[in-house]
């Protein structure tokens, strides 16, 4: 079979380190009847060992030559493969229950995580491999330097936890930077409104970072307001936890339907 040359476009980097492989299998303890889908199974490293104890898996790939490559090295009654562009795919369309898993490429982890987010009623957890720095922007606390809009959006809807870390040299081709592996597990929405107004705010308050919340905020925040919160204006977006984001909302929720 003609080996795959990787494409630059869909970020391909495929994992090649059998202990790493092992090691994200081990974490993931996929038990024979789990709804499973794996997202950019790629050349299959983490989809062998998977089916090996799975009884069924999905795969959403966007790459057609690595469609047939997986159609042709795994049976269909045993692997959904949904030939896709996973910003755009359905997962909830695929049962509740789902455990996501899957090496994300790097160029759309982003709003691939935002998308996975829209599913988290549909998820039982996720276990991603993604680049180390987007993993410390994930699990910063209030105040630390890589606490950001991603932060808060994400520790909103899940618990995250980091599991290990992943050498550039676990990949061929090799990428120019080091990745980890997180598992997130959805957790109860604590936003008593439309989640898109939360996703405005924290947009909001992040937009400039330099700037205080009296500021940042001012569309939706007055002096009188920022005092019924208990909330220091003159702090910045990094300095409130997730709670406080959750509870800017919940006031303006209920302040704009009085």
């Amino acid at each position: 079979m003609a080996r795959h040359i990787p494409r630059r476009r869909f970020g391909q980097h495929f994992l090649v380190d059998e202990a790493v492989i092992e090691a994200i299998v081990a974490a993931i303890a996929p038990q024979r009847g789990d709804r499973m889908v794996e997202i950019g199974p790629g050349l299959g490293a983490l989809t062998q060992p998977l089916l090996a104890r799975l009884d069924h898996l999905h795969a959403v790939e966007i790459d057609r030559d690595i469609a047939a490559r997986l159609r042709r090295d795994f049976p269909a009654e045993r692997l959904s493969l949904h030939e896709a562009d996973a910003l755009d795919f359905d997962f909830a369309a695929l049962g509740p229950g789902l455990r996501v898993v899957g090496n994300l490429p790097y160029n759309i982890s982003t709003p691939l995580l935002f998308h996975l987010a829209e599913s988290a009623a549909a998820i039982r957890d996720i276990h991603g491999m993604l680049q180390k720095e987007v993993v410390e922007r994930m699990i910063a606390a209030p105040g630390a330097p890589d606490y950001g809009r991603l932060s808060v959006m994400l520790q909103a809807r899940f618990e995250i936890e980091y599991l290990l870390p992943v050498p550039a040299s676990a990949f061929r081709p090799a990428p120019q930077v080091e990745s980890a592996v997180v598992r997130m597990v959805p957790r109860p929405m604590q936003v008593r409104c439309d989640e898109t107004l939360f996703a405005k705010i924290v947009r909001t308050a992040f937009m400039q970072r330099r700037k205080t919340l009296r500021n940042a905020l001012r569309t939706y925040l007055a002096e009188p307001d920022f005092r019924a919160l208990a909330i220091d204006a003159e702090a910045r977006a990094q300095a409130l936890a997730v709670d406080d984001f959750v509870r800017i909302t919940n006031y303006v929720a209920a302040r704009e339907s009085a």
